[in-house]
């Protein structure tokens, strides 16, 4: 799809040959998820060649920021949110002094902010440069956005960990976190460690978009110095500033997220060490029991109680007493 803009707003395109597709006051050509007719349209009227989507994914550097001709060809992965899911998909700047060409390959909500900024006369968009430091602005300001609800998710998270008994029905040796079945419980840390690793996998992909910018901001406003005005520079570095400041919050993130995950392999350790705690005791408390049984159990002729009247209620209350002995005493140490 071909989304055409200039200085006032949208731009209707011109029908006829593909050479007029696109008018000269069409500033900012936005192509989305376009076809190959649609590139070779934008490339006869414009004479910028648009790159593949295979291209615009080339990971080297200087596949991402090269200078043509007459103008810069920039590209970055950035990341889209679907649902619980987010994806990485390319991001293809093609500007020159006088036109921008965008591909994108998903919707963006960064572009949707500029559109409206520019129609309602919020954001200057009477250049190239211009409408490059609005995307710019608005893609930072996004990213700053899912940051800051990374955050607020982590500390939902941290919450649900560092509470887990609680929420789980009281205080640790409380009756009813005794009563919590291990499934219901086992299930709960699962869903804790699945959203931390959705997380966790969010966080790599929102790093590589803010390294993606954060290479692509220097290199234009070095590149196009000659050209910028007064007003433009020091947006740059305000940009180039805020991309500086999102890194560091990633990283703490990303430090916050390996520490939840510590601490919920140590819940889950803790868990199961709970589960072999039980099946030990039930082990020992078997052993007394088991061997008086097999004492009264073997085959000799002579003795002393087989012939006793109450030989046989003697050995039963043998038994409970010597399986009753371990239970009290494991449950004196706090083990039960």
């Amino acid at each position: 799809m071909i989304k055409l803009h200039g200085p006032q707003g949208s731009v209707e395109p011109e029908t006829g040959d593909a050479g007029s597709a696109c008018p000269p006051h069409a500033l900012w050509i936005d192509l989305d998820d376009p076809t190959a007719e649609e590139a070779e349209r934008v490339e006869a009227s414009t004479g910028i060649r648009v790159p593949s989507r295979t291209a615009l994914s080339e990971v080297e550097n200087s596949s991402r920021l090269r200078r043509l001709k007459n103008g810069f060809s920039l590209s970055t992965p950035m990341i889209t949110f679907d649902k619980l899911d987010s994806q990485l998909m390319p991001l293809g700047f093609l500007l020159t002094k006088d036109r921008l060409v965008t591909v994108r390959f998903h919707e963006l909500r960064a572009f949707g902010e500029v559109r409206k900024r520019i129609d309602t006369g919020d954001g200057v968009g009477t250049t190239s440069i211009e409408i490059f430091l609005l995307l710019m602005e608005e893609l930072v300001d996004s990213l700053a956005d899912a940051l800051e609800d990374m955050g607020a998710d982590l500390d939902s998270l941290s919450t649900q960990i560092f509470d887990f008994d609680v929420h789980s029905g009281g205080l640790a040796g409380d009756s009813k976190l005794r009563n919590q079945t291990p499934r219901r419980r086992d299930l709960a840390l699962r869903r804790i460690l699945r959203g931390i690793g959705r997380r966790g996998k969010a966080l790599g992909k929102i790093r590589s978009s803010l390294l993606g910018l954060e290479r692509i901001v220097p290199f234009v406003a070095n590149e196009c110095e000659q050209i910028l005005g007064e007003e433009q520079v020091p947006r740059f570095e305000a940009v180039r500033r805020d991309i500086a400041s999102l890194d560091e919050f990633e990283i703490r993130l990303s430090e916050n997220v390996q520490f939840l995950l510590d601490a919920t392999l140590g819940l889950i350790s803790i868990e199961q060490n709970n589960t072999f705690r039980v099946l030990t005791v039930a082990s020992v408390v078997g052993i007394p029991p088991t061997l008086i049984a097999s004492m009264y159990g073997m085959n000799f002729k002579h003795m002393p109680e087989l012939e006793w009247v109450y030989g046989y209620p003697y050995g039963l209350v043998l038994i409970l007493v010597s399986a009753i002995i371990p239970i009290v005493f494991f449950r004196i140490r706090g083990w039960l």
